[in-house]
């Protein structure tokens, strides 16, 4: 596959592997300057319901980031390199505090990367409704 733009809702099946493999991925969320702020994170992906899910401590810098654009979402981008194979998720992120979004984003987090995530009585989601698909994985 070659450098292009992928539609995030069907993004077919190449693009969708490669969201499954186990990989390190990358979350960007914008400091109050504007300036970025990018982590190393897990990041899995629920094409159907277009949602990327990253877990973390709520107190967090990047749930800070994201909780203080407030109930329309900050925009943030997610990246995944496997040599020359790449693939970006762009959207708006919200940060969830729900039991049952906090359970799935786990459920999920373990079936991609294998083990269960430690416990941690702060964990948040930052779920991030995804607008734009790139790759050329």
């Amino acid at each position: 596959m070659t450098r292009h733009s992928v539609d995030p809702a069907s993004p077919g099946e190449p693009f969708l592997a490669f969201w499954r493999e186990r990989h390190l991925c990358t979350l960007t969320t914008l400091r109050a300057d504007g300036s970025p702020h990018v982590v190393p994170v897990g990041v899995t992906y629920d094409a159907g319901a277009r949602l990327a899910r990253v877990i973390t401590s709520g107190t967090s810098t990047k749930a800070r980031h994201v909780a203080a654009a407030g109930a329309e979402g900050a925009p943030v981008a997610v990246c995944q390199v496997d040599g020359r194979r790449w693939a970006t998720l762009e959207g708006r992120a919200r940060v969830r505090t729900e039991p049952e979004r906090v359970a799935e984003a786990e459920r999920r987090y373990a079936e991609r990367y294998e083990r269960w995530p430690r416990p941690n009585p702060a964990r948040v989601v930052i779920e991030i409704e995804v607008r734009r698909a790139l790759g050329n994985g």
